[in-house]
C-alpha cells in the first residue's frame, strides 16, 4: 500500500552497533485477509543499492534490520533517491564559500494543473496564485546564485500575514530547513537539488492562521555574515482544510465535502410549509475575484489576523460582515417593498455580482438583501475560505425579541391585541446557514453543524450577528452554550404563548400552541437537487417527551423562567457507571444506569436513551441506538438498569478513538422533575499480543512476535511501535506507517538478552486514531 514504510529509530544506526551493544533485528509484516504476496520495501532496496556495506542481505550471521511487507495492493513504486549532497573539490569549495549565497527567483509552483493546487483541492479557484490548505505539505522551487551546500549554507523561509506580523501571534512564521518533516509544525525540507535549483517541501500545521501571506527567503552561511533576502512576487493564500483530520473543520465524508465545500451552485427554499418553493443560487466561490473579495471582507472586519486561525471566530465575524448594520458590511437589508434606489432582493440569483460590487467599491454596502440573499452570500464566503457550509430554510420561523425563548402574544382585558407589546413574530420562512466544525470551546458532543445567521435581527454582544450555535445544543435545549443558542432555539422550537392582562396590570397565560414554529427545516440534499428535511437535527420529534423536556429546559434560562411550572420536588437522581476500565472493543458494550429515589413516596419515569458515535474533537457522527426504559421506584429505592450496546450495532460505525456518548433524559411523573445525563466513554482497544519465541538465555539470540489487528474500519495513519525490555534490548521505535482498516501487523523482534532472571518485554502502539494500545510479555532469562 503506498505510504507503508519501515523505519527503526534507536540508539544505534541501522546495521551498526557501536560500543558492543546487543544487536536488534526486526521483521515486520502487514497482513490483510487472503493476501500471500511478499515484497521487499522500496526504501530498503534503495538503501542497499546506495550503501551495500551497511545494508547486506540477511543471512544466518547478520543482525541487520529486515522488513517484509505483505499487501493486497501492488507495492508502491521505488521512490526516487534523494540527491546526493554536492561534494566540490577543495578549490571549488573555497570558491563557493567566497560567493555569498542568494536567491535569484522563487517559483511557487502555483499552476492550477500543478501538484500543489491539485493536492490541495484548489484547482477550481480562478487565477494562477498559490492557493493552499493548512495542515498539508506544498512545494516551492528556488533558483540560487550557486549550488546549495548543506554543510555551510543556511536558509529559512519567512511568511507574514496581517498588518503587524508577530511570531508570538502566529502571523509571522519562520520556517526552518529540517532533515525530516513532522506533522503539526511549520518546516521545510529539500527534496530535489539540480545545479543551482532546489525544490522545497513545506509543511504547515492544521492550526495555522488563514489568509494572505507574503513570502521571503533568507540565506546566509555559517560564517555569521548578514543574511540576503528575496521576496516572492506572488503571495500565498492559506485556507481552512476540511480534508485534514487535524483541522477543526475536518469533514470525513467525501460526498459531503464535494457538496458543502466544492459545489458552487445550490438551492435555497422559500414560501410556506405547505407550498415550498425552491430557487437555484449561484454561489460562485471559485469565480474570478471572489477569493479576493472574501479576504477583503476579513481585512475590513478589523479582526486581528491571529484570530483567523479559529473558524469559530471567522464565522462569527462573517455573520456580522455580510450585513451592513454596525460595520459597513456587504448587504443592506430592506423589507419595505421600495427598492427603487437599488436592486430588489428577489432579483438576485447569485452571490458573485454582490461580492464583486462590494470589493470593487472598496466596501460600499450593496442594496438590497433579505434573508435568502444574506444566506446565499454567507454560503459563498464560508465555502470559499474552506469552511463547509449550507443554506438552511426554517418554515414558521419565530423571532424572539426579549430572550424569553417563547413567542409571546399579548391581549388586554377584553382580549384585544396590545400592539406595542407584540414585538415577537413568526415568519413564513427564514433562511440562515449551517457550517461544520469541531467546538473545542464547548462540552464534548457539540461539534458538527453550527447555525449561523447573517440577517440582522437582534444584536449579539452589541453587534448584529448570530452564531455559531451548536445544532446539537439547540436540539437538547442547552441554550446556555455559546453563541446565540437561545435565539436560534426560539426560531425552531419556541411555544406560542397567549397572555391576557389582568385588572391589576399583571398578565396570565390563557392559551399556548406547542407546535406553532419550526416546521420542514430544509436544505439541498447531498449530490442531488432534491430537498432534504433536517428538522430532526434541530429538534426532537414534535410533541414527544424529549422535545417537551428540551423546551422547558431552555425556558429556564430565558427571561421568563417561570413560564412553565417548576418541579414540585427534585428527589430522583440518575447516573451512569461502568465496571473496571470500561467496555472492550469487539464485545458488547455494557454500562449500568443507577436510578435513586430519595423520597418517601413512589416515583415513576420513562428514561429515553440514545448513543452516538463521537470523534475525539467532540463532533457526533450519528446516533446508532435509541431506547425507552420505564422505571418504577418504591420509596427510597435504588435500581440498577443494565444498558447494552451490541457489538453488531457499532462494529462498522466507530471512528478515531472509539468514543461514544450516551444521553439520558426523562421526566418524573409525580413531580415533573426533569432527568438528564450525558456520559462519554471509550471502547477499550485490543492489547498487543507478544509471544516469546525460543529459549531465553543470556548471550543467545531469541525472538518475540508482536501482533496487532486494527479494530477500526478506517486507515490508521503514522503507526509507530515502541519496544523495550530491561536486560533484553534497548528501547527503540519501529515506524510502520499507514495501516488499513482491519489489517493485521506482525512485528518479530530478534534480540540477545544480557541479564538473567525474570524480565518484561514491553511494547506500545502509537497513532492519532488509537491510544492506549500496549502489551507485555514475561520472559525468564537463564544464565548461559
Amino acid at each position: 500500500m503506498p505510504g507503508e514504510r519501515l523505519t527503526v529509530r534507536g540508539t544505534s544506526e541501522v546495521g551498526r552497533f557501536p560500543g558492543g551493544a546487543p544487536p536488534t533485528r526486526v521483521e515486520l509484516t502487514i497482513q490483510k485477509e487472503g493476501d500471500k504476496k511478499q515484497e521487499e520495501g522500496g526504501c530498503r532496496r534503495w538503501f542497499r543499492k546506495m550503501c551495500p556495506c551497511c545494508c547486506k542481505r540477511q543471512n544466518s550471521t547478520s543482525y541487520d534490520v529486515t522488513d517484509k511487507v505483505e499487501l493486497v495492493k501492488p507495492p508502491a513504486p521505488v521512490p526516487a533517491p534523494e540527491p546526493a549532497k554536492p561534494k566540490p573539490e577543495n578549490g571549488e569549495a573555497k570558491e563557493m564559500e567566497e560567493i555569498k549565497l542568494s536567491v535569484r527567483s522563487v517559483d511557487l509552483l502555483s499552476s492550477k494543473t500543478g501538484q500543489n493546487r491539485q493536492e490541495h483541492h484548489t484547482e477550481l479557484y480562478h487565477g494562477e496564485e498559490l492557493i493552499i490548505r493548512r495542515g498539508q505539505t506544498f512545494q516551492i522551487e528556488l533558483e540560487l546564485n550557486r549550488p546549495f551546500n548543506a554543510d555551510t549554507d543556511k536558509l529559512h523561509l519567512d511568511l507574514k500575514t496581517g498588518p503587524l506580523p508577530m511570531v508570538s501571534k502566529g502571523t509571522h512564521v519562520i520556517i526552518p530547513l529540517v532533515d525530516h518533516l513532522e506533522d503539526e509544525r511549520w518546516e521545510a525540507k529539500i527534496v530535489e537539488q539540480n545545479g543551482n535549483k532546489i525544490k522545497l517541501s513545506v509543511n504547515s500545521p492544521a492550526s495555522a492562521v488563514c489568509g494572505l501571506y507574503g513570502l521571503t527567503v533568507a540565506c546566509n552561511s555559517s560564517k555569521g555574515e548578514a543574511a540576503t533576502t528575496h521576496s516572492s512576487s506572488k503571495n500565498i493564500v492559506m485556507l481552512f482544510n476540511p480534508w485534514c483530520e487535524e483541522d477543526t473543520v475536518f469533514l470525513d465524508d467525501e460526498d459531503e465535502r464535494k457538496e458543502y465545500v466544492l459545489n458552487d451552485i445550490g438551492r435555497i427554499y422559500y414560501g410556506t410549509e405547505k407550498q415550498i418553493g425552491a430557487r437555484t443560487w449561484n454561489f460562485g466561490q471559485f469565480h474570478e475575484g471572489i477569493l479576493e473579495a472574501c479576504l477583503f471582507i476579513l481585512e475590513k472586519s478589523d479582526m486581528p489576523a491571529s484570530g483567523r486561525a479559529d473558524p469559530v471566530n471567522v464565522v462569527r465575524v462573517i455573520s456580522a460582515m455580510i450585513n451592513a448594520q454596525d460595520d459597513f458590511g456587504v448587504l443592506v437589508g430592506n423589507w419595505s417593498g421600495d427598492y427603487s434606489d437599488g436592486v430588489s432582493p428577489a432579483a438576485w440569483s447569485g452571490s458573485v455580482e454582490i461580492l464583486r460590487k462590494y470589493h470593487s467599491s472598496n466596501g460600499t454596502p450593496v442594496s438590497y438583501g433579505q434573508c435568502w440573499v444574506f444566506s446565499g452570500v454567507t454560503t459563498t464566503v464560508l465555502r470559499c475560505l474552506g469552511i463547509p457550509a449550507r443554506s438552511v430554510t426554517n418554515f414558521q420561523s419565530a423571532h424572539d425579541t426579549d430572550v424569553s425563548l417563547t413567542t409571546d402574544v399579548y391581549f388586554d382585558e377584553e382580549l384585544e391585541p396590545i400592539d406595542y407589546l407584540n414585538s415577537d413574530s413568526v415568519w413564513n420562512f427564514h433562511v440562515w446557514n449551517d457550517c461544520w466544525m469541531a467546538r473545542p470551546d464547548l462540552p464534548p458532543g457539540h461539534g458538527g453543524w453550527q447555525a449561523v445567521d447573517a440577517t440582522p435581527q437582534e444584536t449579539s454582544q452589541g453587534t448584529f450577528r448570530c452564531g455559531p450555535a451548536s445544532v446539537n445544543a439547540i436540539r437538547s435545549g442547552q441554550v446556555y452554550l455559546k453563541h446565540d443558542t437561545p435565539f436560534v432555539f426560539a426560531e425552531v422550537n419556541s411555544d406560542k404563548i397567549y397572555w391576557q392582562r389582568n385588572l391589576d396590570g399583571t398578565f396570565s397565560q390563557f392559551h399556548s400552541e406547542k407546535k406553532a414554529v419550526g416546521h420542514c427545516i430544509s436544505t439541498k440534499a447531498v449530490s442531488s437537487d432534491e430537498r432534504a428535511d433536517i428538522t430532526h437535527l434541530y429538534k426532537q420529534q414534535e410533541g414527544s417527551e424529549e422535545e417537551r423536556i428540551a423546551v422547558e429546559t431552555a425556558s429556564r434560562y430565558g427571561s421568563k423562567p417561570d413560564t412553565y411550572s417548576s418541579p414540585m420536588a427534585e428527589d430522583v437522581s440518575v447516573e451512569v457507571k461502568m465496571e473496571g476500565e470500561g467496555p472492550r472493543m469487539g464485545a458488547d458494550a455494557k454500562l449500568s444506569i443507577l436510578v435513586k429515589n430519595l423520597s418517601s413516596q413512589p416515583r415513576r419515569t420513562t428514561l429515553h436513551s440514545q448513543v452516538a458515535v463521537m470523534y475525539y474533537t467532540g463532533v457526533l457522527k450519528g446516533t446508532i441506538k435509541k431506547d425507552q426504559m420505564p422505571v418504577e421506584l418504591l420509596p427510597n429505592e435504588e435500581k440498577t438498569i443494565e444498558w447494552v450496546l451490541p457489538y453488531e450495532q457499532y462494529q462498522n460505525q466507530l471512528v478515531d478513538q472509539a468514543a461514544l456518548m450516551l444521553t439520558l433524559s426523562g421526566r418524573v411523573s409525580e413531580t415533573q422533575q426533569v432527568l438528564a445525563n450525558q456520559t462519554t466513554f471509550r471502547l477499550r482497544t485490543p492489547d498487543l499480543k507478544i509471544e516469546p519465541l525460543g529459549e531465553a538465555v543470556v548471550g543467545k539470540e531469541m525472538a518475540a512476535k508482536i501482533t496487532f489487528t486494527n479494530p477500526l474500519p478506517r486507515l490508521l495513519k503514522g503507526v509507530v511501535f515502541r519496544v523495550e525490555g530491561l536486560g533484553l534490548q534497548k528501547g527503540h521505535e519501529v515506524v510502520v506507517g499507514d495501516v488499513s482498516g482491519h489489517s493485521t501487523v506482525t512485528l518479530t523482534e530478534h534480540f540477545i538478552p544480557t541479564q538473567p532472571g525474570p524480565r518484561k518485554l514491553v511494547a506500545s502502539l502509537d497513532c492519532r486514531q488509537l491510544t492506549q494500545v500496549h502489551g507485555v510479555a514475561d520472559i525468564v532469562v537463564l544464565e548461559q
